[in-house]
């Protein structure tokens, strides 16, 4: 994988990801001129973190109300994992960025 490659997956494609899902739910996390930060990080980090998510919680044998419950869970812990997973992503774009400005000099 060459060095243009590198970035774009490791940085530049989740943080257009992230800008275009903060962009996308503004209107849900902002209320008036006060931005529920949690809301905002549940909403951004989702599509980071709910891949595994789904894996662990599985709504079978429930009722209408028990599976709307499993996945009301899933996007929750699924867009509070993704926070996180994305936040380490971006890091991890920026460690190769420096790494490969050092390996120039």
């Amino acid at each position: 994988m060459n060095k243009v490659e590198m970035i774009f997956r490791q940085l530049v494609l989740p943080l257009t990801v992230a800008v275009l899902m903060a962009t996308l739910f503004r209107t849900i996390y902002m209320d008036g001129e006060t931005c529920n930060y949690f809301l905002a990080w549940i909403l951004i980090g989702f599509p980071f973190g709910i891949g595994k998510m789904c894996l662990w919680l599985v709504p079978t044998h429930y009722d209408l109300a028990g599976t709307i419950g499993i996945v009301f869970l899933n996007v929750l812990v699924g867009g509070m994992i993704g926070g996180f997973v994305l936040i380490w992503q971006i890091l991890k774009g920026l460690s190769c960025i420096v790494s490969i400005i050092l390996r120039r000099n």
